[in-house]
C-alpha cells in the first residue's frame, strides 16, 4: 500500500455512524455484556452459502421462523425456498421430534438439502416437501471427537483415552491402551501450532492419521472439584516450562487392513509434530517437525503404507523461534506442487514448492501478513487469501496469479472481511464490518466489482448516547503503535476524567481492528464511557498481525517492551488535558492479567487501580510449548524468568489491586494468583481477591455478567 494512503488511514478518526449527541437512551450493564449477542447485535443471516457456482442461499428470520431464500448474480429478486415450519411438517405427521431451530444445511442439488439431527442424517426435498432419513450413526454412549470421513458411513471417534472406528455402524478399536495417560486421537502439544484435533482422514477416506500422546512422564497437577462434598482432586497433566513434556507419535490406520502402522519419526522424544498433511493420492504423509527449542523445523515426507521416512522437503531455522501454524496446500491443478506459508522474511507469505523440495517461486511479498489461505481455483491460475495488505487493522480478500505473482485486491471497502467462495471462484459472498459499518454483505465478482448488495445492517446502538471512539497511532522508538480511545458522553475538554486502560499485549492477539466496535467483544468500553470514564487500549509490541520483528521484540523478556509501550500510551494520555492522571486504572485478562499485575508492581504509583483476571504470575509455572517458545527454559534464561516473576515485586504494590481467577483454570492454573496472594500476606500488603468456583480460564455463561459487575463496581468504588 502507498505510504500516503496508509498514513491517511492511520490518522483517520472513526466514529459510530448516525449517533445523535442528543440521544437519551443509556446502556445498562446487561445491554453492554449480553446485548451484543442479542438485541444489540447487528442484523445478520443465520446461514449464508452457495448452492452451486451461480446460486447462493441465506437463512433469515421471518415472523420468528428461520426461512431459506436464494438468488443469483443475474437475478435481482429473492426467492423463498422453504422454512423451518415446512421441514417440521413431515416430522409432525409422523409424530417425531421436531427441530427447534434450523441446523446447518448443505444443498445436494437444486431441490434437496441435507442436515443432521443429533446422529441422524436427513434429506429434505423442498419440492415434494418430504424428509428422508438417509443414515443414522450409532455411536456408543460417551463417544467424543467424532470425525466423519468422506465415505459417509465411516467415522472416527474417541472414548476415554482410546480411538475407535465406526464403519457401517460396526465399531472397532484402533487403540486399546489401558493406561489413561496414553491418549489416542485427541489434540496434542496443548493445542499450540494450530493443532485443534487429533484425527486426519486421507482425501478419499481410506486411511486415518492420528496422534498418540504418552503423558506418563508429565507431572500430575491437581484441579479441585468443589461441587462434591468432600471436594475431590481431578489430576491433569500439565507440563511446566523446563520440565518433562509429553511424547507424541503419529499412527496411520488402514480401513482395508483394519490395522495401524506408525510413522518412523526420528529425533528427540519431546519434539513437536505439527501440520499433518496428506498428499492428494494418499500415498504420503507430511509432518512439520519442530525441535523442543522451537528454532529448527523440518518438513518431512513419510510413506503412508510402511511409515518409512522418504525425505526432508524443506527446512527452516530462526535465531529466536519458529511457529509453523499451517499445513501444506496442494494445488488442484498440479498435485506435485504445494503452497507453504512462512514468515522467514519477516512477514507471513506464500511460497510455491514441488514435492521434491524445490522452491519454484515466491508468490507474495511485502510488509503485510497473509492471514489465511482460502483456496485455489480449479484451473490452477490463482490462489485466494485474506491479508493485511491495506492495513494491519484490516482483513482484505486478495488473489495472486501463479503465472506472474501479481497480487490483486478483490474487496475494496475498508474493514474486516470474511468471504465464501463460489465453486468456480467467479463470485464471493463478502461479509464485512468496520468502525462505521455494523455489517454489510455484498456479492462480489473476482475482479473486485460489487455485483449487488445482499444486506446492510442498521446501527443497533444508534439510539444510545455513546462517547466518540477514535483509532490512531502513537510512536515509541520509531515503532507506530495503534491505540483506541473512547471519550465520555457529553464530553467537555475543560473537565478532568478518570481513565481505564484495557490491555492484553501478548502473542496471537490484536485488540484494535477496523471492525464493528473497533475490535471489542462487547459494549463494556462504551458503558464505562457513559459512566464518565476515558477508556484507552494500545496494541504494543508482541501483539498480532504486525510481522515477526514486532512480535519477537518480547523474546526472553516477557513484560519488558510491552510495559514500555503501555507507558508510552500513558505519556500520550498525559498530553490529553482532559485525562486525570491521578485516576488511571488498568484491566486485563490472562496475558493482560499478567501485564496488569506487572505494571501495578514494577511501576508502582503509576496506576491507581488494577483488575487482573486469570493472571500469569510466574512463567516457570506456565506450560512448556508456549512459554519456552517465547522465553526459552528457566535454566537457559534464569534472568528473564526472575525479572518477570511477579512474586519478587509484591512489596511494591501501591493503590488497589483486585485479582480474579477461576478455580478450575487449566490454562493459567489457580496457583498463580494463590501464590501472589500468599506473597502479599507475607509482605503485609493489602490486596483484593475474587474467585469463580468451577470456571476454567474464562468466566463464561450466566456468570460473565457477574464478572463485569464485579470489575465495574471495583473501578467505580476505587477510581
Amino acid at each position: 500500500m502507498k505510504k500516503n494512503n496508509c498514513i491517511n488511514f492511520i490518522v483517520a478518526i472513526f466514529v459510530f455512524a448516525n449517533l445523535s449527541l442528543y440521544a437519551q437512551k443509556l446502556l445498562s450493564l446487561d445491554d453492554a455484556i449480553l446485548g451484543v449477542k442479542s438485541n444489540l447485535a447487528p442484523r445478520n443471516f443465520k446461514q449464508i452459502g452457495w448452492i452451486n457456482s451461480e446460486n447462493y442461499f441465506w437463512v433469515d428470520t421471518v415472523k420468528n421462523i428461520p426461512t431459506v431464500f436464494f438468488s443469483s448474480p443475474s437475478n435481482s429478486k429473492n426467492t423463498k425456498l422453504f422454512s423451518l415450519s415446512d421441514i417440521n411438517k413431515p416430522f409432525k405427521a409422523q409424530k417425531l421430534d421436531t427441530l427447534k431451530d434450523l441446523p446447518p444445511i448443505k444443498f445436494k442439488n437444486d431441490k434437496t438439502i441435507e442436515f443432521k439431527l443429533e446422529n441422524k442424517l436427513f434429506e429434505y426435498d423442498f419440492i415434494t416437501k418430504k424428509n428422508t432419513l438417509t443414515y443414522e450413526y450409532k455411536f456408543p454412549e460417551g463417544a467424543l471427537n467424532i470425525d466423519e470421513s468422506s465415505q459417509r458411513t465411516v467415522a472416527a471417534f474417541t472414548k476415554n483415552n482410546n480411538l475407535f472406528i465406526l464403519n457401517n455402524n460396526i465399531f472397532s478399536a484402533i487403540s486399546s491402551d489401558v493406561d489413561i495417560n496414553i491418549v489416542n486421537g485427541q489434540t496434542v502439544h496443548r493445542n499450540e501450532f494450530g493443532i485443534n484435533k487429533g484425527t486426519f482422514w486421507s482425501p478419499k477416506g481410506n486411511l486415518l492419521a492420528y496422534y498418540k500422546m504418552d503423558q506418563r512422564m508429565v507431572a500430575d497437577y491437581p484441579i479441585i472439584n468443589w461441587q462434591k462434598t468432600p471436594a475431590e482432586i481431578v489430576n491433569i497433566k500439565y507440563p511446566m516450562a523446563g520440565n518433562a513434556s509429553h511424547q507424541v507419535s503419529i499412527g496411520v490406520y488402514s480401513l482395508e487392513r483394519n490395522s495401524s502402522i506408525f510413522l518412523k519419526i526420528k529425533g528427540d522424544a519431546d519434539q513437536y509434530l505439527t501440520n499433518i498433511t496428506w498428499s492428494p493420492d494418499e500415498k504420503t504423509i507430511y509432518v512439520a517437525i519442530l525441535n523442543r527449542q522451537q528454532n529448527k523445523m523440518q518438513l518431512n515426507a513419510y510413506d503412508s503404507n510402511s511409515g518409512n521416512f522418504i525425505k526432508t522437503i524443506l527446512e527452516e531455522s530462526d535465531e529466536k523461534y519458529i511457529e509453523p501454524l499451517n499445513p501444506m496446500f496442494f494445488l488442484k491443478s498440479n498435485p506435485s506442487q504445494f503452497v507453504w506459508q512462512s514468515n522467514v522474511d519477516g512477514y507471513n507469505h506464500l511460497y510455491l514448492y514441488n514435492t521434491s523440495g524445490t522452491l519454484i517461486k515466491r508468490l507474495t511479498k511485502g510488509n503485510y501478513e497473509v492471514i489465511k489461505l482460502l483456496d485455489s481455483d480449479e484451473a490452477g491460475e490463482n490462489i485466494y487469501f485474506i491479508s493485511t495488505i491495506k492495513s494491519p487493522l484490516e482483513k482484505t480478500l486478495c488473489k495472486v496469479s501463479l503465472k506472474d505473482e501479481k497480487v490483486s485486491v478483490i474487496t475494496n471497502e475498508a474493514g474486516t472481511h470474511t468471504v465464501k467462495c463460489s465453486q468456480n471462484f467467479k463470485y464471493f459472498l463478502d461479509s464485512y464490518t468496520s468502525t462505521s459499518v455494523p455489517l454489510k454483505i455484498d456479492l462480489v465478482e473476482n475482479t473486485g466489482r460489487v455485483v449487488k448488495n445482499i444486506l446492510v445492517a442498521e446501527n443497533p446502538i444508534k439510539d444510545f448516547a455513546l462517547g466518540k471512539m477514535r483509532i490512531s497511532t502513537i510512536k515509541n522508538k520509531n515503532t507506530e503503535l495503534y491505540y483506541r480511545l473512547y471519550q465520555p458522553i457529553n464530553f467537555d475538554s475543560t473537565k478532568k476524567y478518570p481513565c481505564i486502560v484495557y490491555l492484553y499485549n501478548g502473542p496471537h492477539a490484536q485488540m484494535i481492528t477496523n471492525s464493528w466496535l473497533g475490535g471489542s467483544a462487547n459494549l463494556w468500553f462504551q458503558y464505562m464511557a457513559e459512566q464518565g470514564y476515558v477508556v484507552f487500549t494500545i496494541d504494543g509490541r508482541g501483539s498480532d498481525n504486525r510481522g515477526k520483528q514486532f512480535e519477537q521484540a518480547t523474546f526472553r523478556n516477557f513484560g519488558t517492551v510491552e510495559a514500555e509501550d503501555q507507558l508510552t500510551g500513558l505519556d500520550f494520555l498525559k498530553k490529553q488535558n482532559y485525562v486525570d492522571m491521578n485516576r488511571v486504572g488498568i484491566h486485563g485478562w490472562s496475558f493482560g492479567g499478567f501485564m496488569t499485575t506487572l505494571l501495578m508492581l514494577k511501576h508502582p504509583g503509576v496506576y491507581k487501580v488494577g483488575v487482573a483476571g486469570g493472571p500469569v504470575i510466574d512463567w516457570g509455572m506456565y506450560e512448556v510449548m508456549y512459554t519456552e517458545r517465547y522465553m526459552d527454559t528457566p535454566d537457559e534464561n534464569p534472568e528473564g524468568y526472575k525479572s518477570n516473576n511477579l512474586l519478587n515485586f509484591a512489596e511494591n504494590l501501591q493503590g488497589k489491586l483486585l485479582l480474579i481467577h477461576g478455580t478450575s483454570d487449566d490454562v493459567v492454573v489457580w496457583q498463580h494468583s494463590i501464590d501472589m496472594l500468599k506473597k502479599f500476606v507475607d509482605k503485609g500488603i493489602l490486596a483484593d481477591y475474587f474467585v469463580y468456583p468451577g470456571h476454567l480460564h474464562n468466566v463464561l455463561g450466566k456468570d460473565r455478567l457477574h464478572l463485569y459487575k464485579k470489575v465495574t463496581d471495583y473501578f467505580i468504588q476505587n477510581l
